[in-house]
C-alpha cells in the first residue's frame, strides 16, 4: 500500500509565495511509485484547503500518513504548524515545535550558539517600537557603522537591511515594527565571506551528514537580502572556495548548532567566514526546496537526487 504524504504549503506569512514554490517542487518530485501526494494549501488567512475546497486541519490530517512541510516564515518556522501536527499525532519531517521556535527566535538561537562556544555578532535587542529612539542612540554610540537590522522571527532574509548612521538605523527599526515585526535585532556587521551548510540526519549512513558548503556571493557592497534574492543579484558557489581547514570547521560548527538547537532530520545554517573566525548567523529549519534552493543544490553536487532526498525525509518522519 502506498504511503499518503500530505504536502503543506502556503500559510499566513510574508513568505507565502516562496512556500507555494517549495510545495510545488515537493509535489513534482515525490516518487509517485511509492507515495500518494496530497496537496494541502493554507491560505494567507490560515484557512486550510484540499482539492480546492476549505477543510479543517483535523479532517485532512486524519487522511494522511505523514507530512512534508513546505511552509516558510512565521507559521511554519515558528513551530505553530508543528504543534498542530503533534496534537493529531501526524509524523512529519523537520524540527519539532520547540526546535523550530528556538531556531526562528534569533535571540534564543544566539544564546544557544554562545553556550556552545560559537562566535556570534554582537547585538542589541529591541522589544517594542517605543524603545526605537533610545535604542538607536545606544547603537550609534556602541557599534561601528554600518549595522545589520533584522526582524526576530521572520525568515528568508525578509526585512534584513544594512544601514549606517542615526537616521537610517532609526528608520529601518521603525519600518520593521510598522510592518508587524514583534521584536527587532540590530547586529554588528561582520565583514567576510558568507557560507551556508546543510545537515541531514542519517544520510549515507552518517548520524549527521554534512553537505558541501555553499558560498553566497551578494552584490558588491550589499548583503544576502530578500530583495537581492528576488532580483537575482546573488551568486552561489558550490562547493564554496574555502580552504580545507575552513571547510572542516564549517562542517563542525553546522553540526554543533544543529545539536545545540535540538533539531532533527535536517537544517541549514548560515555563517560568516572572517579573519577573526567563523561567526554563526542563523539556522533555517525549513529551508527552501526549489530546484534553485541552496540545500538541493548542495546535495546534487554530491550526487543525491532531489526525489531521493524527499524519500529520505519521509523515512525519517516515519521512523523517528
Amino acid at each position: 500500500m502506498q504511503t499518503i504524504v500530505g504536502v503543506l504549503r502556503g500559510g499566513p506569512s510574508r513568505e507565502h509565495s516562496i512556500s507555494l514554490k517549495t510545495g510545488a517542487a515537493i509535489l513534482a518530485n515525490l516518487p509517485s511509485e511509492k507515495y500518494v501526494a496530497r496537496d494541502i494549501y493554507i491560505d494567507k488567512s490560515g484557512q486550510w484547503h484540499e482539492r480546492g475546497r476549505p477543510i479543517s486541519p483535523e479532517r485532512v490530517l486524519r487522511q494522511i500518513d505523514v507530512a512534508l512541510i513546505g511552509l516558510h516564515g512565521e507559521y511554519g518556522g515558528s513551530g505553530e504548524v508543528q504543534r498542530l501536527l503533534e496534537r493529531f499525532s501526524v509524523p512529519y519531517a523537520g524540527a519539532d515545535s520547540l526546535g523550530s521556535y528556538l531556531a526562528t527566535h534569533k535571540l534564543l538561537a544566539k544564546a544557544r550558539a554562545r553556550d556552545a562556544k560559537l562566535l556570534t555578532p554582537a547585538y542589541h535587542y529591541i522589544e517594542s517600537a517605543a524603545d526605537s529612539e533610545a535604542a538607536t542612540h545606544e547603537i550609534i554610540h556602541n557599534f561601528v557603522q554600518p549595522v545589520i537590522v533584522k526582524p526576530v522571527g521572520w525568515g528568508s532574509s525578509v526585512g534584513v537591511s544594512l544601514v549606517g548612521g542615526y537616521a537610517p538605523v532609526l528608520a529601518a527599526i521603525e519600518k520593521l515594527f510598522a510592518e508587524g515585526a514583534p521584536r527587532v535585532l540590530v547586529e554588528e556587521y561582520i565583514r567576510g565571506r558568507e557560507a551556508t551548510i546543510s545537515v541531514v540526519e542519517g544520510l549515507r549512513g552518517e548520524v549527521l551528514y554534512v553537505s558541501p558548503s555553499v558560498e553566497i556571493i551578494p552584490p558588491k557592497g550589499g548583503i544576502f537580502s530578500y530583495d537581492a534574492k528576488c532580483a537575482g543579484d546573488v551568486r552561489h558557489s558550490c562547493p564554496g572556495n574555502f580552504s580545507r581547514v575552513i571547510t572542516e570547521e564549517l562542517q563542525r560548527v553546522a553540526k554543533v548548532i544543529h545539536r545545540a538547537l535540538g533539531l532533527r532530520h535536517y537544517s541549514r545554517s548560515d555563517f560568516i567566514v572572517s579573519p577573526k573566525g567563523i561567526y554563526y548567523l542563523e539556522t533555517n529549519t525549513l529551508p527552501g526546496l526549489m530546484k534553485e534552493s541552496l540545500l538541493p543544490k548542495s546535495l546534487a553536487a554530491v550526487g543525491v537526487p532531489f526525489p531521493d532526498f524527499l524519500e529520505h525525509l519521509v523515512n525519517l518522519a516515519q521512523t523517528r
